[in-house]
């Protein structure tokens, strides 16, 4: 993590990106542990073929946080003035996300140095699983 400076960033400049995965069976039933999110889609393969899914499927947080660790791996997380996300698409066991962003915006507004990001989660597949916006108060 370092301090960004606003100087050093251009509209279209993309930040380093964070490979995750693939993504475990294992990896889920932690986060679920972690989260508190016991749900069956996650983490019991038979309960999520018996409703429709096909398999398990990725907490839509855990792929959030994964974003997250992309936004504070790049910028101090001090400067992070918001974080906001969609979620796209399910993630499934054996993937790999690639978390990336591009800067969309610069703006000085009231003294305040601001870049807007826009951040993604895609599957190797090329299917977007979560996308959002990233605003960091720049020095």
């Amino acid at each position: 993590m370092q301090r960004i400076k606003f100087d050093q960033y251009e509209t279209g400049s993309a930040i380093p990106e964070l490979s995750v995965g693939p993504i475990h069976h294992m990896d889920l039933v932690r986060y679920a542990g972690a989260s508190g999110d016991f749900n069956p889609i996650h983490t019991d393969p038979e309960f999520a073929n018996k409703v429709g899914l096909g398999g398990t499927i990725a907490h839509g947080m855990y792929v959030m946080a994964q974003l997250g660790r992309l936004c504070s791996n790049w910028a101090h997380p001090a400067q992070i003035k918001s974080f906001g996300v969609k979620f796209k698409g399910m993630t499934r066991p054996g993937q790999t996300l690639t978390c990336r962003g591009t800067v969309k915006r610069k703006k000085e507004d009231g003294g305040e140095k601001l870049l807007t990001v826009s951040v993604e989660a895609v599957a190797d597949d090329g299917e977007v699983k979560v996308a959002g916006d990233l605003v960091v108060k720049a020095d």
